[in-house]
């Protein structure tokens, strides 16, 4: 494919698949790019040059990025197409074999993407602005005083950490993010700091288990951890040293849980959310799955952050179909999930990763008892979230505003403002004023859907 000239300096287009740390590496992409000389595509353009950040956590994720590729493929047949992220980290040959992509970089090239794409269209340097792009590692660079009010995102992620040192049976992640590492306090607030100054107003930290930040070491339980840790102090910088409005932690799991922890939870800047995976609700195969806590362990966490956070939403996955998951076991992973009341239950059939020790396990759930376990678990997962939401009626809460969205339904289509609560329900509400990066105490007046309620400032 012969890439011309005209196309330089290019527009660039990133989509991302997958987990919130994805998200935070396609800011840096962003940042990198712009950085670099190149301009995001504007809605609705065919970029010269498209980039997806992919995951690769099941085959389902695999097969989505695949679809993708020859889809954009067809829109922009002129296009340099690239593939990132833990797919192309885990099957580079697979992607290309698509005959789709022009360029598969895996987790490992993403800090030299520039450099590959300017190699790639043979322009060198020739679109740089003169300054170094922005590495993956390093705090974004300030934009100009013009681009400021163009600033894309009043919501920033913030990778924290990234790799991981456990050995989860199911997972292929610690092969392609590698093993953990952390980036320093200093340049995280320096991070924050930036974003601040470009209108973000909350920071979500990301990573593939935050409660190793400043622990590169493996296996912990909830017994022999130090309490608090570096990401108490982490926390506390970011309050003590930025003023962003809202500090949202994005994954924690149970045996990071502790009383120094949940003391921060104090400060009404810390967002009132935890996502806590729990994979399953029975200990037979939480062992198996070599998950580093009990269900009684999970149970006492959940306890401990209802007594600390009023109105805290907590949020899970679960696997389902896992090796050797009696029905037994299944019923168990249900009745655990009903006691606990979880605002959402994020369900994935277990997907065979080769590379992975529950790859070999020889009792394998027969993929029609799969299915029908799914759907079991798919309509209490709904009826959970409900719940929740109802009880969240009549409360009020402060709202993040981020966009305007036409909202279909009921008659002509309306144009509503979107945003978040603290406790991560998204909210849609009328208003003529511009909300975008306003902070409102907003009433929650009905459930509109699963996903959404309706509220009033």
């Amino acid at each position: 494919m012969t890439y011309l000239k005209q196309h330089v300096p290019g527009t660039v287009h990133v989509e991302t698949l997958g987990c919130k740390l994805n998200l935070a590496d396609s800011e840096i992409l962003v940042n990198s790019f712009q950085k670099a000389g190149f301009k995001l595509a504007p809605p609705g353009s065919s970029p010269s040059i498209y980039i997806l950040n992919t995951c690769t956590v099941t085959h389902v994720a695999d097969r989505k990025a695949r679809h993708l590729l020859r889809n954009v493929r067809k829109r922009y047949p002129d296009a340099l197409i690239v593939a990132t992220g833990c797919y192309a980290q885990r099957d580079k040959e697979a992607l290309e074999d698509t005959g789709v992509v022009d360029i598969v970089a895996g987790n490992e090239s993403k800090p030299r993407l520039v450099e590959i794409v300017r190699d790639t269209l043979g322009v060198g340097d020739d679109i740089s602005t003169g300054a170094e792009h922005y590495p993956m590692r390093y705090p974004i660079p300030l934009r100009d005083a013009s681009e400021l009010s163009q600033a894309r995102d009043v919501r920033s992620f913030l990778k924290i950490q990234e790799g991981c040192n456990d050995v989860c049976s199911y997972c292929i992640i610690p092969k392609v993010r590698g093993r953990s590492h952390h980036f320093s306090i200093k340049e995280l607030v320096q991070q924050v700091q930036a974003k601040e100054a470009e209108g973000c107003r909350e920071v979500v930290l990301t990573g593939t288990q935050l409660g190793d930040y400043g622990l590169e070491r493996p296996g912990r339980t909830i017994n022999n951890r130090p309490e608090g840790g570096q990401l108490v102090q982490l926390l506390q910088a970011l309050l003590d040293e930025t003023s962003v409005p809202r500090v949202r932690v994005s994954s924690l799991q149970p045996q990071d849980i502790d009383e120094r922890l949940l003391e921060l939870w104090s400060d009404p800047r810390m967002c009132q959310h935890f996502h806590m995976p729990l994979q399953s609700g029975n200990d037979e195969v939480l062992s198996s799955m070599r998950r580093r806590y009990t269900v009684e362990e999970f149970s006492s966490a959940v306890e401990a952050i209802r007594r600390h956070v009023p109105n805290v939403s907590i949020t899970t996955d679960l696997i389902v179909g896992y090796p050797g998951e009696t029905q037994e076991a299944f019923d168990e992973s249900y009745r655990f999930c009903n006691e606990m009341h979880f605002a959402a239950i994020h369900l994935f059939p277990y997907s065979v990763r080769e590379g992975t020790s529950a790859a070999r396990i020889k009792e394998q759930v027969h993929d029609k008892i799969k299915r029908e376990r799914m759907d079991t678990m798919l309509k209490l997962a709904s009826e959970s979230t409900s719940r929740f939401l109802n009880r969240m009626v009549g409360v009020s809460f402060p709202v993040l505003w981020e966009e305007q969205k036409t909202i279909e339904g009921g008659g002509s289509p309306r144009t509503a403002w979107s945003g978040l609560t603290d406790n991560y329900i998204r909210v849609y509400a009328h208003d003529t004023r511009d909300l975008r990066g306003h902070i409102t105490y907003t009433r929650l007046v009905s459930v509109a859907a699963n996903d959404f309620v309706w509220g009033e400032l």
